[in-house]
């Protein structure tokens, strides 16, 4: 991530404003961010294009349409980077990107015929080839070693199982070592480019209730050496897990920001983040 592409792409009161608006109702096409701005529809791509260079839109084909949403890890980085550390101060912590990153986690809604589905979208940029990139997700060797520090293995084959099992934290916060916290089925596999599976929440009782949700993984080099990853999570009817893996319930960790932030951390200097 290039942080100086997101503090200009922030800098803008005109891009500012499209973010708010992806923020009330995300998965918007352009036609629909146009409305309210008094400019060209060349000049709003071109506000567009400068959001998604710096990786705060991220835009996704529907069908014809060419939809825009939000992506939270850009501003966890910098709210890592330029915030966290100064909390050592002991003053009051210091939000001046809080509400813009809460903003940005990437909940999106799109209404169709039928129903309304939720997708949380976060994409990373990773100094690092897709192999590297696809072990570090796929191999509890790696898996363990960022985010919440829990082991997740999968069974790479259509209808094969996948599950997280409790970090030595939750162990010893009397977790049961041998039970997982996450279970699954893998649905679809691409070595190195695309995992698809479902995905449950065992630990909370209430996402426990909601059932299996869509989880899906895409790896694309972007250059030698780097690799651009996109998480898409439909959590459609699922509003207590799209809480927790959006990192809108602090108190159980930052989500999926929080776990590819660290996973970028790590690829890139060899150490977590909490290291």
């Amino acid at each position: 991530m290039d942080e100086d592409l997101v503090f200009k792409a922030l800098a803008d009161a005109t891009r500012r404003h499209l973010l708010d608006q992806l923020y009330t109702r995300d998965g918007r096409t352009l036609t629909e961010l146009e409305e309210g701005l008094d400019m060209t529809r060349f000049g709003v791509m071109k506000h567009l294009k400068v959001l998604e260079e710096a990786g705060l839109v991220v835009p996704r084909r529907s069908g014809r349409e060419k939809l825009h949403f939000l992506n939270a890890v850009p501003i966890q980085l910098i709210h890592e980077r330029w915030i966290d550390k100064y909390d050592v101060l002991g003053a009051e912590r210091l939000h001046a990107l809080t509400d813009l990153k809460s903003a940005l986690e990437s909940t999106m809604t799109t209404q169709t015929d039928t129903a309304t589905t939720t997708v949380l979208v976060n994409r990373i940029w990773i100094k690092a080839d897709t192999a590297t990139v696809w072990k570090a997700i796929t191999s509890p060797e790696w898996n363990a070693r960022y985010g919440y520090k829990s082991a997740s293995t999968f069974d790479l084959t259509p209808g094969g199982a996948a599950a997280t099992f409790p970090s030595a934290d939750m162990v010893a916060y009397g977790v049961a070592a041998d039970q997982p916290i996450l279970d699954g089925e893998v649905q679809e596999v691409v070595e190195g480019s695309r995992l698809v599976l479902t995905w449950r929440t065992l630990w909370d009782d209430e996402a426990r209730a909601e059932g299996f949700t869509r989880l899906t993984y895409e790896l694309e080099e972007r250059g030698a050496g780097i690799t651009q990853l996109t998480v898409l999570h439909d959590v459609t009817g699922a509003p207590r897990t799209a809480s927790l893996v959006s990192g809108d319930l602090p108190e159980f960790g930052g989500g999926w920001p929080q776990i590819l932030s660290d996973l970028k951390t790590l690829l890139e200097t060899g150490s977590s983040l909490e290291a």
